[in-house]
């Protein structure tokens, strides 16, 4: 069981960190999970994540309220809005800001998930994934609702496509006295987080906020009582590659890492030229 941890990231953004980059890469091919909330008036103004660069890993940002306008050194810019789903596949190199604008109801939230890159693709040209939350399949039955942005559950496959991962991502909500299981390949790495309610996953009664983290070939066994449980389902394959993590960068070593610090430092971090 692990239970977030508060910290302070961008420009001044209060957020619960269930996963965090380190080199012994305990959660590959996860690196990072954040759940990002700008509704305690304690917090004062609105801050988020001004211009700021990646290389090496993916980030994927799943918005439930509110909205997240980001633009970036490539000329792109946009809105994410409650429902939808950015996969950024930043490569090698991509410099993008994340500004957080409150909804209706004032209020602002969401995950943020890093996914690994293999070596071999870690300098692959940048790329988008945007997917707005009218395209993302839904699937009920039995009292289990699941929102599938990647990988395939019940039949049913997300429309975020071509991750080395592998992932299977989804946003799922059980009514109480609900049971869901869910089969994994015995090689993914899995956990789920606890958002809203409370469930027993396996053996184990999981109340939010927490995240669990599944054995390898376990599959997800989900069953609710009194109460129903929202929670985030995510799995992937491991790359089972050294990594070397320094803020942004995600590289496989110190000296990929001192490559980029270069880069940046002299102007040619982001490339015009093709994959």
């Amino acid at each position: 069981m692990i239970e977030p941890q508060y910290v302070i990231e961008g420009a001044g953004v209060l957020l619960r960190r269930s996963i965090a980059p380190r080199a012994s890469n305990e959660f590959d091919p996860f690196l990072l999970f954040d759940h990002f909330a700008f509704n305690d008036p304690i917090e004062g103004p609105i801050r988020g994540f001004p211009m700021h660069p990646h290389r090496g890993i993916e980030t994927v940002t799943y918005m439930l309220e509110g909205a997240t306008h980001r633009r970036d050194s490539l000329g792109n810019s946009g809105l994410i809005g409650p429902g939808d789903v950015q996969w950024m596949t930043s490569g090698r190199g991509i410099l993008h800001e994340e500004m957080p604008r409150r909804g209706p109801n004032g209020a602002i939230y969401g995950f943020q998930l890093w996914v690994n890159l293999p070596a071999r693709l870690k300098m692959a040209a940048p790329r988008y994934q945007e997917v707005s939350a009218d395209t993302i399949p839904t699937f009920e039955k039995g009292g289990a609702k699941l929102r599938i942005v990647a990988g395939t559950a019940e039949g049913v496959t997300g429309p975020v496509t071509d991750i080395a991962a592998a992932p299977l991502y989804f946003d799922a909500q059980l009514a109480p006295g609900t049971e869901f299981v869910q089969p994994l390949p015995a090689e993914h790495t899995a956990v789920a987080y606890v958002f809203e309610g409370e469930a027993v996953f396996g053996d184990q009664t999981v109340a939010a906020v927490r995240m669990i983290k599944f054995g390898p070939g376990e599959r997800v066994n989900v069953r609710t009582e009194n109460s129903g449980v929202r929670f985030m389902l995510i799995a992937g394959r491991p790359f089972g590659e050294p990594i070397a993590p320094y803020g942004p960068f995600v590289m496989n070593t110190r000296e990929e890492i001192q490559q980029a610090l270069i880069e940046l430092r002299d102007g040619t971090f982001i490339r015009d030229e093709p994959g």
